[in-house]
């Protein structure tokens, strides 16, 4: 099966048609379409409207996760809504089962959120905003643990926004890492031993990355993958996992 995936695509209230023309031909190249976050500018209802009506309708399943950007109006709930009600998935601590030809592909996902990664990250004690800065990682990581333990498919992704690991980090300040993912959202990828991982949010980061467990990770921020999206090839047998195929 074949995975389309892209992540911060940042579209504004006056970004329509910017997106629609590449995806037109996306059924015959793809199975799925999986957007990691980031698919506003400044996460308002109107902007997610153009989203919606870029990529609704295209003849195969889009699955999401909200991103920064998309919160950062707090109509997060508002966006979701309307993505749901064009046919788009919005997953946040849930899960997904697709059919595709006769296997199964199930994709956990959630936003995420920052914290660090081992030996350098935040910790749940001190200031009250500390506490909660680092408590809610810990309760998003649980979620998207929650998530994955519900499926039961031939191939499973996780998709989230923020970076379950520090490689795919590489190319950004490492000032800034506590504040582009967390170790604690690659316990469970590697818990549940998924196929396929996938992300966005470092721009400046690199594509490929592995957990301490050895699942594969990829970044696939707009500005990292330098497409309109990605292809990942997977089957059910690990081992025979195709290397991504890039789309222009």
């Amino acid at each position: 099966m074949r995975i389309a995936a892209v992540g911060d695509i940042h579209l504004g209230a006056h970004s329509a048609g910017e997106l629609r023309p590449v995806l037109r031909e996306l059924p015959l190249r793809a199975d799925a379409l999986l957007l990691a976050g980031d698919l506003t500018r400044h996460g308002t209802v109107d902007e997610a409207r153009v989203v919606a009506n870029e990529v609704a309708d295209l003849g195969l399943p889009v699955i999401a996760v909200l991103g920064n950007h998309d919160h950062h109006s707090d109509q997060q709930d508002e966006i979701t809504a309307l993505l749901c009600d064009h046919g788009i998935t919005v997953l946040e601590g849930t899960s997904v089962t697709l059919d595709i030809d006769g296997e199964t592909l199930g994709v956990a996902g959630c936003k995420g959120f920052g914290g660090g990664f081992a030996g350098k990250c935040a910790s749940i004690f001190g200031e009250r905003l500390m506490r909660e800065f680092a408590g809610h990682t810990v309760d998003v990581a649980e979620s998207l643990r929650s998530a994955l333990a519900e499926l039961d498919t031939d191939v499973t992704v996780v998709l989230t926004h923020y970076s379950p690991i520090s490689d795919t980090l590489h190319g950004e300040p490492p000032e800034i890492y506590p504040f582009l993912g967390s170790y604690l959202l690659g316990e469970p990828i590697d818990e549940f031993q998924v196929d396929l991982a996938l992300h966005g949010h470092a721009h400046a980061g690199t594509e490929r990355g592995t957990t301490p467990g050895g699942i594969r990770v990829r970044n696939v921020a707009e500005p990292v993958i330098r497409s309109a999206y990605a292809i990942y090839e997977l089957q059910p047998a690990r081992d025979k996992a195709a290397e991504p195929l890039v789309i222009h």
